[in-house]
């Protein structure tokens, strides 16, 4: 049974635990936020940036780019974006779980966070290139790891590349999910969308005047709406990780107060025994003298 020295000295322990914690936890709750407002006015700009392509494509005949045709799939390719730091919980367990359903001989990886890395290394898949990146994702950031995931798609290496990455719903919820990124999809399902939206509000349709040319357009565009998808999953998951840690560190400190409480009232029963004890002592010895 442990003496009243060892809880005391476990309760110091515990108190210094739960400083460490309460301080992450100021520190995620404060990139949190931050990261929160970054993910979701992203959000807008993604929905308006389709309905730009889907207007450029209308205008441009018959369109054709590598980036959008679609492929027989025989090789995947998956951008896994993680976390560089651990304790935000099951944030990154559960990424991997959803990476374990693709077949590691078929698929290759690109990593972006040290975590990906290390499990990507760990069980020994295919691992093409490995990419870090800040709080706030810079562009270079973002254009170095679609230009990989463009080179590899061009080059013929994959026919389809995902990301899996921690999809921000709100403080509490973070969900693994997949988005197909390349190829880009098919052009009039944008359109489609566009339409359904106009008929739906009874707008009109608008004509919009492309210089130099739709072609030209779309040809920079395509390039620049998957810099901007990859920008917006990046800053998904920093929301998704900031909240997620905030949340285990605000459970890791309400539970080491309540293990403080608990070695608090062990050690006071122990003292109050112990007082007992010698009480009783001294009253046995004073009534065998008497």
């Amino acid at each position: 049974m442990a003496s009243i020295r060892d809880i005391r000295r476990r309760i110091r322990s515990v108190k210094g635990t739960a400083q460490i914690t309460k301080a992450m936890q100021m520190v995620a709750s404060s990139k949190m936020r931050k990261a929160q407002q970054a993910a979701v006015n992203g959000r807008p700009f993604a929905e308006l940036a389709g309905e730009v392509m889907a207007h450029a494509t209308g205008d441009a005949g018959d369109f054709s780019h590598p980036l959008i045709e679609p492929r027989e799939v025989r090789r995947r390719g998956v951008i896994l974006v993680s976390t560089d730091k651990g304790l935000c919980g099951a944030l990154n367990s559960n990424l991997f779980r959803e990476v374990a359903r693709y077949d590691a001989a078929t698929t290759s990886f690109i990593a972006v966070g040290k975590k990906a890395g290390q499990f990507l290394a760990r069980t020994r898949r295919k691992l093409v290139a490995e990419f870090g990146y800040h709080d706030t994702p810079t562009y270079g950031e973002c254009q170095a790891i679609s230009r990989c995931a463009k080179e590899l798609f061009l080059n013929g290496e994959v026919d389809q590349i995902e990301v899996v990455y921690s999809r921000f719903v709100n403080t509490l919820s973070q969900k693994p999910d997949t988005r197909l990124v390349l190829p880009m999809g098919d052009v009039t399902t944008a359109q489609a969308k566009v339409a359904g939206r106009a008929a739906a509000t009874g707008a009109t349709a608008t004509d919009y005047l492309f210089e130099p040319s739709a072609p030209e357009v779309m040809e920079v565009l395509l390039a620049y709406l998957l810099d901007f998808q990859i920008a917006q999953l990046l800053l998904e998951s920093k929301a998704s990780e900031h909240s997620a840690r905030m949340v285990a560190m605000k459970n890791a400190t309400e539970n080491a107060e309540q293990l403080i409480k608990d070695l608090t009232l062990e050690s006071n029963k122990m003292r109050q025994a112990s007082i007992t004890k010698e009480l009783l002592e001294i009253a046995t010895a004073q009534m065998a003298i008497s």
